[in-house]
């Protein structure tokens, strides 16, 4: 373990060359949330005045509490602020900053960005040009690597192919195989083909995808690997060409090739290939004269944990390096800085050991059995987790308001123990005490992806969540039950003591009040997800809440919706007024139990990408009618039944989570019994005044 500097999380013994000196004076972070945060707590730690920029979106965000300075770079929309280079140089400017560090995603890899620093004399802090264009082109970066040993995935990178060229190669790749933007990251755009049949659209969806994330729609094809492990590694790399790896981490763990949970080391990896794999990162990183921290990822075979395949290099920051830095002690943020300020590495690779394990779980603001579509609104509650071995980087504050625009990962939690069964359980248990209220999560998920046989056993691959069961939404628990309808029912009692007009009196205050004695009332609520699973609860609106529930965290927002926290297990109520569910009985009784609802309604709320019919097409069931875009994904909403569309949005139309977006008019013939069908062999259509 190197333990040059302590590290936010878990205290841990320090050694080595102490170096408190700072690298710079100034220095302006150009990102938002929780990288933010980080790379702040760095900055401050060293005595380093810190300057946030901040979309207004952002105005009060963490961040911009947290740092010495900050400045408004422009509005809500990513492009509009976040991503607009010549915004974030003049704030850098105007502010003095002698340093630009860009966290990850946004500018961290553009390489005009870089270069628009370096010509105004503000250094940024990552690699220089050549590794920011060669390895920022997938297909680039294949070639240039494999020319210096490293070995590739077979496929085909050839940035000058078009669609039908690239069908006509792909035979020499085989199925399955994937297609890749060659720009840009983090899955997005990444298409899975099985068979020939199934190309040509991929190639389609890829290219537009990718068009409209990263202005560059080039593909490559590579053959997809069955049951592969994704792991990378950490480099660091000096300006006297010093080049040394910090160990890999397993980043197999993914959904929609978008990490989930990665931990360091990888259960998989040998000592010897540990060494192989880390010598074939930095032979990656030299062939580019890298500077400062960077990823190398590759693929390995779950069969043959000895063979590994170059992917990418990620010239940043990752997501995940908490894990890193708690295995060896090394705060990557502060060797960015010490790089970009040209002093040379203060350790060489044979004083890096990786001492215990750690895990990381990516807290998502997003809605498990809805398809993880993302969740937006204000955060009602928060609370991190504490403990030994637990750290904590988080980018949120209760009141905050989780939006549309940037990505849903709203938090990471991390675990450090003497052995990955430890560093496990210390996850476990630190993700059952973190609250938060007011924005569906992934928490409930991400606890019961620990508790899979293959995760705690250290079996993984990449498709290992895809073969797990369909997330559904869990039955809430009666504690949680009883909290809300204890809740509704004391809101109640208040609005009608409020509403008297005789003052305080029994007769207002009390609901079910008899002489002597005061009668629980019948409170009717659901699961907000879930307003037609109603159920009825007995709750006394007066009485103290038991001691089983002294520690429930109970917020209300603004629709009246109750959410509960207790004891690791959360869930939002909505109450349900009698007269609204004899209405929607009513309808659905009349439509027929089975029928499909004719409302198309908006999944997640978002912005409308494309529309795929005109108002008043025919349509047929499953057809595509319209796309969907928030926080990096696409989700398309498709006809449940044959009939006209009727559309109520148009592109670039921002909708709410349900919101309608269409209606299907089913054709007349699908609402009449067919006489030669079944129990209706011989009937005739109804006469009006028959029912």
């Amino acid at each position: 373990m190197v333990t040059l500097t302590s590290t936010p999380g878990p205290e841990r013994t320090t050694a080595g060359r102490d170096r408190p000196e700072r690298p710079f004076s100034r220095v302006l972070v150009a990102n938002r949330g929780e990288i933010a945060v980080r790379v702040i707590r760095t900055l401050r730690r060293l005595g380093i005045h810190s300057i946030a920029v901040y979309s207004d979106a952002d105005a009060d965000a963490p961040h911009v509490l947290l740092a010495d300075e900050a400045v408004r770079i422009g509005p809500a929309p990513a492009t509009e602020s976040y991503l607009d280079p010549a915004r974030i140089v003049d704030a850098a400017l105007a502010t003095g900053a002698q340093a630009v560090h860009p966290g990850y995603g946004f500018l961290s890899e553009h390489a005009g960005f870089a270069r628009a620093c370096r010509e105004a004399g503000i250094v940024f802090v990552g690699p220089g040009d050549e590794a920011l264009d060669v390895m920022g082109d997938k297909i680039r970066a294949k070639l240039h690597v494999a020319a210096s040993g490293v070995p590739i995935v077979p496929g085909i990178a050839d940035p000058s192919l078009d669609d039908a060229a690239l069908i006509e190669a792909a035979g020499s790749v085989g199925f399955p195989l994937l297609v890749k933007p060659s720009a840009g990251g983090g899955g997005k755009g990444m298409q899975v083909v099985h068979a020939a049949g199934e190309l040509a659209a991929a190639l389609a969806t890829a290219r537009r995808v990718a068009s409209a994330a990263f202005g560059d729609d080039t593909l490559l094809l590579e053959r997809l690997i069955e049951r592969p492990r994704h792991i990378e590694v950490q480099v660091l790399a000096d300006a006297a060409g010093t080049v040394v790896h910090l160990g890999e981490r397993e980043c197999s763990l993914q959904r929609r090739h978008q990490k989930v949970i990665e931990e360091a080391p990888s259960p998989l990896l040998d000592a010897p290939t540990r060494a192989r794999i880390g010598a074939a990162a930095c032979d990656a990183a030299r062939s580019v004269g890298y500077l400062g921290a960077g990823t190398v990822e590759f693929l390995v075979s779950d069969a043959a944990p000895d063979e590994f395949f170059f992917i990418e290099m990620n010239t940043r920051l990752q997501v995940e390096h908490p894990v890193t830095e708690l295995v060896t002690g090394v705060d990557l943020v502060e060797q960015q800085l010490r790089i970009a300020a040209g002093e040379p590495l203060a350790f060489a690779q044979q004083q890096v050991r990786l001492e215990g394990h750690a895990v990381e779980a990516r807290l998502y603001a997003e809605t498990p059995h809805r398809g993880f579509l993302p969740s937006t609104g204000p955060v009602l509650a928060w609370r991190a987790p504490e403990g030994e071995g637990v750290r904590v980087d988080a980018g949120i504050r209760e009141g905050q308001q989780i939006t549309a625009y940037y990505d849903p990962m709203i938090a990471k939690v991390i675990s450090y123990g003497s052995d990955r069964a430890q560093a496990l359980e210390r996850l476990d248990r630190a993700l059952a005490d973190t609250v938060v209220l007011g924005v569906d999560t992934n928490i409930a998920f991400l606890r019961r992806l620990l508790a899979e046989p293959g995760v705690q056993a250290g079996h993984l691959d990449t498709g290992l969540i895809d073969r797990m069961p369909e997330s559904h939404a869990a039955e809430p628990v009666p504690e949680l039950i009883d909290a809300a309808a204890r809740r509704f029912a004391r809101d109640d009692a208040v609005e009608r003591l409020a509403a008297g007009d005789g003052g305080p009196t029994a007769w207002h205050s009390a609901t079910g009040w008899r002489p002597g004695a005061v009668h629980a009332t019948e409170v009717l609520l659901a699961p907000r997800d879930h307003p037609h699973e109603m159920r009825t609860v007995a709750a006394v609106p007066d009485a103290a809440m038991p001691d089983a529930l002294a520690d429930a965290v109970i917020r209300v927002d603004d629709d009246g919706a109750v959410w509960v926290h207790h004891r690791g297990a959360s869930a939002a109520f909505v109450r349900i007024d009698r007269r609204t569910h004899a209405e929607r009985r009513r309808a659905a009784t009349e439509r027929g139990a089975d029928a499909a609802d004719p409302d198309l309604r908006a999944p997640m709320p978002g912005t409308v990408t494309a529309v795929f019919a005109e108002n008043g097409d025919t349509v047929e069931a499953g057809d595509a009618i319209v796309a969907i875009e928030a926080m990096k994904m696409e989700h398309r909403v498709v006809a449940a039944l044959d009939g006209t569309v009727r559309l109520a949005v148009a592109v670039g139309d921002l909708v709410g989570r349900d919101q309608a977006v269409a209606r299907i008019e089913p054709h007349p013939a699908a609402s009449e019994p067919d006489p030669s069908d079944g129990p209706y062999a011989g009937a005739v259509a109804n006469a009006p005044d028959q029912e």
